[in-house]
C-alpha cells in the first residue's frame, strides 16, 4: 500500500475542470460519428437533434444547442449559475466539435452492431467526465444530475427511462432495426454511468 504524505484535494482546480470538460466532449462528439456512420439514433436531447439534423439541412451542433436552450432555466434554478455555466461551456464545445469533426475524421459505414457500441463506450465515458466535473450536456443530464443529488436516483437510471421513451415514440419514424441496435447503444451509455457515477466513490467537487 503507498501512503500519501497528504491526502489529495477533495476539490478539482480549474485546469482540472478543464482538461477533464474537454476530453469529455471530445469523446462524446467522437461518438456522434459512429452513429452517423452506421445511421442509428440516440436517446435524450442529442437523439431529438439527430432526427431533426437527418431531414434537413441544420446541422447536428445547431439543433443540440437551439434544444438545450430552456433547460438552463432549471439548471439556474435548481443546481446555480456555476453548474449553468460549465453545462453551457460543455454543449457549445461539443456542438462545434461534433460538426467540425467531419472535416478531419473520416468513418467509413459501420456495422449497427459496432457503431452502437463505439457509441455507448465514447458517449458513456465521456458523458463521465463530464460529470465528475459538475457538468452535463444539458437536457435531461441536467434533470438526472439534480435527482441523484438530491432524490439519490441513480443518473443513468434517469436518463435510460426516459430513452426509452424516446426510444418508443421512435418506433413510428424508423424501421425497428434501427431503433432495437439504437436502444443497444444507449443501454451501453447507461450501464456506464449507472455503475461508475455513484457519490459514495468519486468525491471530488469542483
Amino acid at each position: 500500500m503507498i501512503l500519501l504524505d497528504t491526502p489529495p484535494p477533495d476539490r478539482h482546480t480549474l485546469s482540472e475542470d478543464i482538461q477533464g470538460m474537454m476530453i469529455g466532449c471530445t469523446l462524446v462528439a467522437l461518438s456522434i460519428q459512429f452513429l452517423r456512420a452506421s445511421d442509428l439514433i440516440t436517446g435524450q436531447i442529442a437523439g431529438l437533434a439527430l432526427v431533426v439534423s437527418y431531414p434537413t439541412n441544420i446541422t447536428f451542433g445547431v439543433a443540440f444547442f437551439v434544444l438545450n436552450l430552456p433547460f438552463y432555466w432549471l439548471a439556474i434554478r435548481q443546481m446555480g449559475w456555476r453548474f449553468t455555466v460549465k453545462n453551457f461551456v460543455a454543449v457549445t464545445s461539443m456542438s462545434a466539435m461534433a460538426d467540425l469533426m467531419p472535416l478531419v475524421l473520416r468513418v467509413e459505414p459501420l456495422h449497427p452492431a459496432v457503431g452502437a457500441a463505439l457509441f455507448g463506450l465514447c458517449a458513456g465515458m465521456g458523458l463521465l467526465g463530464l460529470f465528475r466535473h459538475g457538468a452535463t450536456l444539458g437536457g435531461v443530464g441536467i434533470v438526472a444530475l439534480w435527482l441523484q443529488d438530491t432524490r439519490g436516483i441513480r443518473a443513468g437510471n434517469t436518463q435510460l427511462a426516459f430513452d426509452l421513451c424516446v426510444f418508443a415514440i421512435a418506433l413510428f419514424l424508423f424501421p425497428w432495426e434501427i431503433v432495437a441496435w439504437s436502444l443497444f447503444g444507449a443501454v451501453i451509455l447507461n450501464i456506464i454511468i449507472t455503475i461508475n457515477h455513484r457519490n459514495d466513490r468519486y468525491i471530488a467537487r469542483s
